[in-house]
Formats: C-alpha cells, structure tokens, sequence
C-alpha cells in the first residue's frame, strides 16, 4: 500500500508483511493485534496516536470496531472513546484520504450517534478533520474550530482540600 503523508503528526507505527495473505498488516495497539493496512486503516493508527500521544486521550478508553446496532442493522464504529464512567463520549469516524468528506459521511456517524448519545464527533480522512460538539438542548451541531483536547471532553475535577 502506498502510504499517504497525512495532515498529522508523525508517528511510530509497527506494521508487517504477512506472507500468508501476501498482504501488509499494522498493529492495532487497541485491538492487540495485526490488522490488513488499508488507506483507512492507516488513517486511523495515525489519528488513534495523534488522539493519544498529541491530545491526551487515554489510550485504555479508546475502542476500535465497536459494534453497535442502528435500528435493525448491526454496525460498527471506527473508534469509541470513553469517559471515565465507562459512558462512550466521543465517536470518530474516518475514510480513506482519497475520500471527501461529505455530508453522507457526516450522516453516517449521526446514525451511530443514535444508539451511543455521545457529546462529540468526529471525521477524519488523514488530511482533513472536523470535530462536532452536540447541543442537545437546541437540536444543533456546533463545530470546534479545532480538535478537542482530552481535558476539554472530559474536565479533571479538582479534589477537595
């Protein structure tokens, strides 16, 4: 696969050839295993290590592949973070880089939304990012002008003295 220079930090990433499937693989640290390298999947190892490594995600509340169902279908989320009550928080959604980002992407994660009721979105294809805070009480979307530090999706509350 040919490797896109992304809109990201670079990143240490582990990846494979396996001789069996005669395909590249990279490591997926959340799932602890190797997985087929495909424009997507490279996207969101950089993206999963931006979150970390860039914004303070905690690694062990992010989830990849997270099986949800919307309606009668079953389906999957590309990433889930979770708060510390072990509530989903934020859903990221990512594409390929030669994929544009278009309002049937941002349908796609509001679907997911549905069953996860989580405060953020997010849409990535590598190059482009968008990130969404819901207003529930006004029915709306509001767009962060940029993505959201771990500390502003979840706040440390100070103990008490």
């Amino acid at each position: 696969m040919n490797r896109i220079t992304l809109n990201l930090p670079p990143c240490a990433l582990k990846t494979q050839f396996n001789p069996t499937s005669h395909l590249e693989e990279i490591f997926d640290p959340q799932r602890r295993k190797f997985v087929r390298l495909t424009p997507e999947e490279w996207v969101r190892q950089n993206f999963v290590q931006h979150l970390i490594n860039d914004l303070g995600f905690p690694q062990g509340r992010l989830q990849n592949e997270v099986a949800i169902r919307v309606g009668r279908m079953e389906k999957r989320c590309d990433t889930v973070v979770f708060n510390q009550a072990g509530q989903p928080a934020v859903i990221v959604e990512y594409k390929a880089p030669s994929v544009r980002l278009t309002q049937r992407v941002f349908d796609q994660i509001v679907r997911y939304d549905f069953a996860l009721q989580v405060e953020f979105l997010i849409v990535s294809n590598g190059l482009q990012h968008y990130c969404c805070r819901l207003n529930r009480e006004r029915n709306c979307f509001e767009f962060l002008p940029q993505l959201p530090h771990w500390q502003q999706i979840e706040p440390q509350q100070n103990p008490p003295m």
